[in-house]
């Protein structure tokens, strides 16, 4: 069994409403440049390490890939690395760009 939730995007869009939740996208860092969930954090194998190591635990995390598959082990992983509460955003990206506003990294900013 999961210890991750995994969550709609509806249900995504209220947790981030509620505010006080870490959004994590494990997309390439191209497709986070392009468009991304306002407020979300690009997490690749590359920052990974240092992201969970300063991450607020105890703040819950949603995590998204492209279509929801990806992000299923990534919100695992956050889980096992001491992440009290992880959701995986069934779905992921295109769902919400369909459906939800995107922002775009204007280009040279991180």
């Amino acid at each position: 069994m999961n210890s991750f939730k995994q969550v709609n995007i509806q249900d995504a869009k209220k947790l981030i409403d509620q505010g006080s939740i870490t959004i994590v996208d494990i997309r390439d860092a191209a497709s986070f440049e392009e468009a991304h969930i306002e407020n979300a954090v690009s997490v690749t194998d590359k920052n990974v390490e240092e992201f969970v190591s300063k991450v607020d635990k105890n703040k819950p995390l949603l995590c998204y890939c492209f279509h929801g598959m990806t992000s299923q082990s990534a919100a695992q992983y956050f889980k096992e690395n001491g992440i009290k509460t992880t959701y995986s955003m069934d779905g992921g990206f295109e769902d919400w760009r369909n459906t939800y506003p995107t922002v775009a990294t204007p280009c040279g900013k991180e």
